[in-house]
């Protein structure tokens, strides 16, 4: 009851972040007398939907808005019922619908109608759902982490907001399907990854791009279909990425059904066809067979990531987070390594893919169902941020491994509500008194009311010595 008095004094907002392996519903508030960007957005809550992303409902009729329910219903629990009407409810898919458009723009749309609809159905005020592209995807991360670390505004001890004036940090987000970079850069940038944003009187031009196909569900079933088709398609392989001690039986419409592994799909197959899987656990073939999914050859500017893209230095610090993160602390928790420089990195690396699956349950029981590709997912992130993305000793220890900022969640949830709800201005905000007029009035009323019962009460002391000084010079 407390919580809903003190929410009754917030402005609330929801954002449905529709990802390719799960959606989340995150609850925002900040106080309704605090508009255009103050700085005091805080997360209220957030609920993760079991099941997959909305684009794996594809082809099921009402499914993808039905799973959508549990959460939607916790947000008419955590929300008061007379701001119901008032909070806006935003969608935003990413790179499992970009992946979904490509290969069925019908049912892509088809999705959004349903959950639009499903969510409408509720008593919040609906805004719309949308695809996201990359490059915005990227860039509301960075405005996330940026923004969490009160790199854009501050609020100070003396009661003021104010621009800190400190260096930005850029984001690395590893989620299914697709995996970002964004940071600022003042190199010239030599092909269209660029996005120039003006925030809080700053002019930031800032070097985005978004790799799709290279997200961690995504980029397994590359590597397994890599694999299958180097050895012939043959019903049973060996993946020296998996376990030595696992063997698995999969089927082919499971690892082809994706426009990512097209280019590996044989001519003809059957896809209920299945195969046998056997893990050899070898960390040198599996380095090489990652580093095959990669395209290192060949730039056409100056300098490149991968698969001919073009890529400024990295500077500054970083924040990298989803996948990146749960990988990160996985190495530091099954081998008690911290991992902060490169070396570590690989060292960790090697130790997992030496590791036995009942090993690995040992140490992590609770990760069983993915403990089968903690081995492959640790050599991709090796692969991509030294390799790839070009972090050396030295600025590799300038990335931080993290799940939330404050008390809210890392992703670009947050920066796309910032946007889209007007709460990032452009020009230098004036800096801001910590109080309402009215309620600095009350305060000087209270301070005058207290000076003059201070005033008189050593009035009253003053006479009082002087009756008490009075009456002893009488009986003298």
């Amino acid at each position: 009851i407390a919580l809903k008095k003190m929410l009754i004094l917030l402005a609330i907002l929801n954002v449905l972040d529709a990802g390719s392996s799960h959606t989340a519903l995150y609850i925002y508030k900040w106080p309704a007398d605090k508009q255009n960007g103050t700085g005091v957005v805080t997360q209220h809550s957030e609920c993760h939907v079991k099941g997959g992303g909305i684009s794996s409902y594809a082809g099921q009729q009402g499914a993808a808005g039905q799973s959508l329910e549990v959460c939607l219903d916790q947000a008419v629990k955590d929300i008061p019922k007379d701001r119901h009407r008032l909070t806006p409810v935003y969608l935003g898919a990413t790179a499992g619908m970009r992946l979904l458009h490509i290969s069925s723009p019908d049912q892509s749309v088809q999705i959004l109608q349903e959950v639009g609809h499903k969510i409408h159905s509720y008593p919040f005020n609906y805004q719309g759902a949308a695809i996201l592209s990359g490059q915005e995807e990227g860039a509301y991360g960075w405005v996330t982490v940026n923004y969490l670390l009160e790199n854009f505004i501050k609020y100070g001890f003396e009661g003021r907001w104010f621009s800190p004036s400190r260096p930005t940090v850029g984001a690395l987000d590893f989620g299914g399907a697709s995996t970002q970079i964004t940071f600022a850069t003042e190199e010239k940038i030599e092909d269209k990854h660029v996005m120039k944003l003006r925030l809080y009187g700053h002019e930031y031009s800032l070097y985005t791009h978004s790799f799709l196909c290279y997200g961690q569900d995504q980029f397994l079933k590359r590597l397994m279909a890599h694999i299958i088709k180097s050895q012939g398609y043959s019903d049973s392989v060996t993946h020296p990425c998996f376990p030595a001690d696992v063997s698995r039986v999969l089927k082919f419409n499971g690892i082809f059904d994706s426009p990512c592994t097209a280019k590996y799909k044989p001519s003809s197959y059957d896809p209920q066809a299945s195969l046998t899987v056997h893990g050899s656990g070898n960390y040198q073939h599996c380095l090489g067979n990652v580093s095959e999914l990669f395209s290192f050859s060949g730039c056409k500017f100056s300098q490149c990531s991968f698969d001919d893209v073009f890529q400024p230095n990295v500077t500054g610090g970083f924040m990298a987070f989803s996948a990146f993160y749960y990988i990160h602390s996985f190495l530091q928790r099954v081998t008690g390594v911290t991992v902060r420089t490169p070396t570590e990195l690989d060292e960790t690396a090697k130790e997992v893919c030496s590791m036995s699956f009942n090993e690995m349950m040992l140490r992590a029981p609770d990760l069983k169902s993915r403990l089968l590709n903690y081995c492959a997912a640790s050599v991709f992130m090796e692969i991509l941020l030294l390799r790839g993305y070009g972090f050396n000793d030295a600025s590799f220890q300038r990335i931080s491994f993290q799940k939330k900022a404050g008390d809210a969640s890392v992703g670009w949830a947050l920066g796309y509500m910032l946007s889209l709800s007007n709460m990032l201005p452009a020009e230098r905000m004036e800096l801001r008194k910590a109080l309402t007029p009215g309620a600095w009035g009350t305060l000087i009323f209270l301070f005058v009311l207290l000076l003059a019962a201070v005033l008189v009460f050593i009035l009253f002391r003053v006479c009082d010595v002087r009756k008490k000084k009075g009456s002893s010079e009488s009986n003298i």
